[in-house]
């Protein structure tokens, strides 16, 4: 797991190693920024490759980037940065930053519009995007605006604020993310090649504090709808549809951590469609990630000064 402040930590046998892994480029945390997500590669166990996403700085300020090295013992090796977010921006907000490989290997990296809203909309930086990467960072051949006159040829959607979950729907494949809403308007939305996802155009959230509308409508021609959206928002972060036997009665359900309320969220999926919503465990922290462990059983951890990793079993 990754600490903001810039530390890969390892947890084994429930425990805590006491130092983190070595061997990583030193981290700068700066408001919303510092160390983000981390993903292993589909053939781990026979590569080692671990992929890590970040605020990296640069003479413009901070941009989102992204990492591999091999873990040997306690320490990364061959370490190298695969992508580099451009333009870096005096801005300590909205990085994302969510990786996800699909069952071909390829990466999709999740990132926020800084605050440019408007830039959102824009094909010839990566603010407000999504792109996608074959595992050494190169671009694919399929990728929808590869050869189109001044578009960045990694993009693979756009239209983003500030997607802080993301996760592989086990039966279709298909990348699921939640997008950090402003004012209300957090969305679920299933990840399109090409498509317009519509920030800052059409939203179904306000501006923080006075409410004013933002964009055009809730609705446009040419951008795609949520599957679902929290107004007022949730403060919505990590997700993951469960997977395992050990809840039986959740199989295939969304789980979503919500940092607002402190509590968990279970989405009832029908196909792609949302047919009910309970929520858990009010209160019990800010729940920035949520996993499926390979036991069944469901990993939380909150961000907090003395964050926590939180282990969820079933009551027969």
């Amino acid at each position: 797991m990754t600490e903001r402040p810039g530390r890969l930590r390892l947890i084994e046998g429930g425990r805590l190693r006491p130092e983190p892994v070595q061997g990583l480029p030193e981290i700068r945390p700066r408001g919303q920024g510092g160390f983000l997500d981390v993903a292993l590669h589909p053939r781990f166990r026979d590569n080692g490759l671990v992929y890590l996403s970040y605020a990296g700085s640069g003479r413009e300020g901070l941009g989102t980037e992204v990492l591999r090295g091999r873990l040997a013992g306690d320490r990364l090796i061959d370490v190298q940065v695969i992508f580099r977010m451009q333009p870096k921006l005096d801005s300590n907000i909205h990085f994302g930053s969510r990786l996800v490989f699909d069952r071909e290997g390829l990466l999709y990296v999740t990132l926020g519009d800084r605050g440019h809203r408007e830039r959102a909309q824009r094909l010839d930086d990566h603010l407000g995007t999504v792109v996608h990467l074959l595992d050494d960072g190169r671009v694919p051949t399929d990728n929808p605006f590869l050869g189109r006159a001044g578009a960045l040829p990694e993009i693979f959607t756009y239209g983003h604020r500030n997607i802080q979950g993301a996760a592989l729907h086990p039966d279709s494949g298909k990348v699921w993310i939640i997008e950090h809403g402003p004012q209300g308007g957090d969305e679920v939305n299933v990840l399109v090649s090409g498509v317009n996802y519509g920030w800052p155009v059409i939203t179904y959230g306000a501006e923080y504090g006075s409410g004013a509308p933002i964009g055009e409508d809730t609705h446009k021609e040419g951008m795609a709808q949520p599957l679902w959206h929290w107004t007022p928002s949730i403060a919505p972060s990590g997700m993951a549809f469960y997977t395992g036997e050990r809840f039986g009665r959740w199989r295939g359900d969304l789980l979503v951590g919500a940092l607002k309320y402190r509590l968990l969220v279970r989405l009832k999926l029908d196909g792609q469609q949302v047919i009910a919503e309970e929520r858990l465990l009010e209160g019990i922290g800010r729940i920035r990630d949520v996993r499926v462990g390979p036991d069944g059983l469901i990993y939380l951890l909150t961000d907090e000064p003395n964050g926590r990793l939180l282990q969820l079993s079933p009551i027969d």
